[in-house]
């Protein structure tokens, strides 16, 4: 079937893979020409417009006919099977030599997430995940921790681009900080989700992210049993929130996220 979530995945890893190697053998070159988005701080690089180009291309002759929402060259979510891809999620890292930064290709039913390839240039490590199917990094199957304390709890967490936002959300965070064991501040939110699917991380939230940041990773993390909350699902939070979770933390975080004023910034 096209749809069938395993056939889906195995066309986003094989399009990820193509689309990592050119991210990491163009580097030294394509950070020469950056340009800028929404504010002086959002990045694209040519790396960025280059891997998007290849994996609209490599989609159509794999799935002709099936749309694709990317971060560069836009596109729309439309009924049926959508492809939604972040050609470079954490451009910044990408643009600094920091090798944490991913390719992330997923496949959305009705706007829903069916299946997920996050794929890292720099490691060349897979995760990947199929509704129903579990979480999955080069083959060994991911689960979330078993957290159970908040005070105990390593937070994942991002900022967004415009800085009076940002001191916002940093006031937000300072008041959230007594109350776990840390946070950590990465830059790629795919690969957030991706560690609360492993365990790596015990929970993240982020606000204002594109839907191609979170279409892959929150798939992993919801198949290896988080709490995922996306935009528009927990107002409490903000409208724009993303949100995940292991489920022995997820609802105290929430708790404490709204007291620290996280719906508000």
């Amino acid at each position: 079937m096209r749809s069938d979530p395993a056939a889906l995945v195995e066309v986003a890893v094989q399009v990820g893979r193509e689309a990592a190697d050119l991210v990491r053998g163009t580097r030294s070159t394509a950070v020469s020409s950056v340009d800028t988005k929404s504010t002086i701080t959002d990045v694209v690089t040519a790396a960025d417009r280059a891997s998007e180009r290849l994996v609209r291309d490599r989609l159509a002759r794999l799935r002709p006919g099936e749309p694709v929402l990317g971060e560069e060259e836009g596109g729309a979510v439309v009924e049926g099977l959508t492809w939604v891809v972040d050609p470079i999620d954490g451009t910044v890292n990408y643009l600094y030599g920091i090798p944490h930064y991913a390719v992330s290709i997923a496949a959305q039913v009705d706007g829903v997430s069916v299946a997920a390839a996050v794929l890292e240039p720099a490691s060349g490590r897979v995760w990947t995940a199929a509704a129903g199917g579990g979480a999955w990094l080069d083959g060994r199957r991911l689960a979330v921790s078993e957290a159970s304390r908040l005070d105990v709890a390593l937070l994942g967490y991002g900022f967004a681009y415009r800085a009076e936002r940002r001191q916002r959300q940093a006031r937000a965070w300072a008041g959230l900080a007594a109350r776990v064991r840390d946070i950590r501040r990465t830059g790629a939110a795919s690969l957030d989700l991706c560690a609360v699917a492993a365990g790596q991380l015990d929970a993240y939230a982020e606000h204002g992210l594109g839907r191609w940041d979170w279409a892959g990773g929150a798939l992993l993390a919801r198949e290896a049993g988080a709490v995922v909350l996306l935009p528009g699902e927990a107002p409490e939070l903000g409208a724009d929130a993303t949100f995940a979770a292991a489920p022995g933390i997820a609802d105290d975080l929430v708790a404490a996220l709204v007291e620290a004023g996280f719906g508000e910034v």
